[in-house]
């Protein structure tokens, strides 16, 4: 039996400036990358947490 691969997670790319159209978007890119940042940070903090030995 293989051991489960457990990978780091990746962190998002962060939108270039030129993303933004300036439009007042209800959801704008940054917002977007402002969430899926929230969302890594949860999952590395689990990751770190089940290898402690990792480097932060």
């Amino acid at each position: 039996m293989h051991a489960t691969p457990d990978p780091r997670p990746v962190p998002p790319e962060r939108p270039l400036p030129a993303d933004c159209c300036d439009g007042g978007c209800a959801v704008c890119v940054f917002d977007s990358y402002e969430e899926e940042l929230e969302h890594y940070r949860a999952q590395l903090a689990a990751w770190l947490a089940r290898h402690p030995d990792a480097p932060a």
